[in-house]
């Protein structure tokens, strides 16, 4: 996808500028960072392909200067947690972008360095590593009430996510009607919890006469059926008995079939 970022910035030039300015110092993306979308637009990435598609033109200039950024281990978390913490929404949103490994997806783009002649095709990097660290801020992320947040948080980088809090993240996402398509790896993680958990809620739901999204009722169905789901409880549990195995091989067998009904 060359130049799928060059071609739907507003000043390339002061793109390709700050990226050098971010590569000699790294304090440089401090003013920077908050400055990408009066200068580089906040429009749709438009057609730049299907893992790209609820990104904006700002998301992908700010991972850029991200990954600009000429640091590895404490010292790079330490920058992209401060961008973070002290980020408005946008901000916010960019660095969990650049956390989500494999899901960025970008390739190859085309974009001016410092002097104006071009920097020929360079590969976007696979995302920041910056270890534990990343998991403050997808759950500081998760636990908000921003739905652009909630979304990113769940992409390729919930992989860090314990079982636990990634099921809560589920939940969340239905809680708020964030598209389900929106969860990395759902096909892979969905199981008999996760069902059990959806299916509380869908009582609850019913009980008050409402009803679960069409995609979580899609999930619901798939990985199990509610009845079942409930005896799949943890061996502790007072009342429910333990059940051997899950029904994650079951979701990851049928994740096309839900993959094509939840888009």
């Amino acid at each position: 996808m060359t130049d799928v970022v060059k071609d739907r910035v507003a000043d390339p030039q002061w793109l390709g500028d700050a990226r050098w300015q971010v590569a000699q110092n790294p304090d440089a993306i401090a003013m920077l960072f908050p400055a990408v979308g009066r200068r580089c637009g906040r429009g749709p990435l438009a057609d730049a392909g299907p893992e790209l598609a609820d990104w904006s033109v700002d998301d992908a200039a700010r991972v850029l200067l991200l990954t600009a950024l000429p640091l590895r281990g404490a010292a790079l978390a330490r920058q992209v947690a401060a961008l973070y913490w002290q980020g408005g929404a946008a901000e916010k949103r960019a660095v969990l972008r650049a956390l989500s490994g494999p899901g960025l997806g970008v390739g190859a783009v085309d974009l001016p360095h410092h002097t104006g002649t071009g920097a020929g095709a360079r590969e976007l990097p696979q995302g920041l590593d910056i270890g534990d660290a990343a998991v403050e801020l997808l759950h500081d992320a998760i636990r908000t009430n921003d739905p652009r947040l909630v979304a990113a948080a769940v992409g390729p980088a919930a992989r860090r996510l314990d079982d636990g809090m990634w099921r809560q993240a589920v939940l969340k996402c239905v809680f708020m009607e964030i598209p389900l398509t929106a969860v990395a790896d759902l096909d892979r993680r969905a199981d008999g919890e996760l069902a059990r958990m959806l299916a509380d809620l869908d009582d609850e739901r019913r009980a008050a006469g409402r009803s679960l999204p069409d995609d979580a009722t899609v999930l619901l169905a798939l990985i199990g059926d509610p009845e079942w789901a409930r005896s799949a409880a943890p061996e502790d549990h007072p009342t429910r008995p333990a059940h051997q195995g899950g029904i994650g091989d079951t979701a990851s067998a049928r994740s096309a079939e839900f993959k094509e009904k939840t888009v």
